[in-house]
């Protein structure tokens, strides 16, 4: 099946949508974080943690964070779960870049590592990790149900994937204010933090476009996930997705 935001694209209706996404996020890497914690005025700290929190009673001990960027979500889950190994996997190298600098200074180059994957066809074998985590990423998958598959595919028997993603409200009046907040106060921030003028249009798109809900729960569920859940959060600003293999 194909989805809306499998078609949006950063510069170009021509062109790969993963060579498009990598250039972008290669770009933006340098004010990625100053980004992205202005335009959610800090609440995704706390999104993260909630993330995180659900994985507490599985105690996972080989994880891989997809679409990791600069690593943030990586490090919190790494601070929080004490996993012995946690794999932080992107196809961007700058994104990544900064996030080594990150784990360096964090102290945890010996627990997190970095690798460029393509999340639709990951090198790693069957039944890798206890746990996948994808935090504001997956809408940038150009396949999802092919990425889904392969998160399922590495995850264990009785492991676990938890996903955080930027959803669109559905109440009056926070889903007219979000309407408002993504098409004029995000693309004006992203050009003068980042000089990315592209970037800021496209993800606004993107979040407009992506399957949310009993849609998103739908393809978990074909992908070959059981107990999928969902809840919104902060007025269905985010959205945090949970489910077992």
């Amino acid at each position: 099946m194909n989805y809306p935001q499998e078609y949006i694209k950063p510069y170009s209706k021509e062109g790969e949508k993963r060579e498009q996404v990598e250039q972008m996020f290669d770009n933006i890497a340098p004010a990625y974080d100053k980004l992205n914690h202005t335009l959610s005025l800090g609440i995704d700290k706390s999104w993260r943690k909630k993330a995180i929190k659900w994985l507490y009673p599985y105690s996972p001990k080989q994880m891989m964070d997809v679409a990791t960027g600069t690593g943030d979500f990586a490090i919190l889950a790494c601070k929080m779960l004490q996993p012995d190994e946690l794999i932080g996997t992107d196809i961007s190298e700058g994104m990544m870049n900064v996030g080594r600098e990150k784990v360096k200074m964090e102290g945890l180059d010996q627990q997190i590592s970095f690798a460029r994957e393509d999340c639709t066809h990951l090198s790693f074998p069957d039944n890798r990790f206890d746990a996948v985590t994808v935090a504001f990423g997956i809408r940038n998958f150009a396949d999802l149900d092919k990425g889904l598959s392969e998160m399922c595919r590495v995850i264990r028997r009785d492991g676990h994937l938890v996903i955080l993603e930027l959803t669109t409200p559905e109440q009056f009046p926070m889903k007219q204010l979000f309407s408002i907040y993504s098409k004029a106060v995000i693309p004006t921030l992203g050009k003068m933090l980042s000089k990315d003028q592209s970037a800021y249009h496209y993800l606004p798109q993107t979040i407009k476009a992506f399957p949310q809900g009993e849609v998103m729960k739908k393809a978990l569920e074909k992908a070959g996930f059981r107990d999928v859940n969902f809840k919104r959060l902060t007025f269905g600003i985010c959205t945090l997705y949970t489910a077992t293999k």
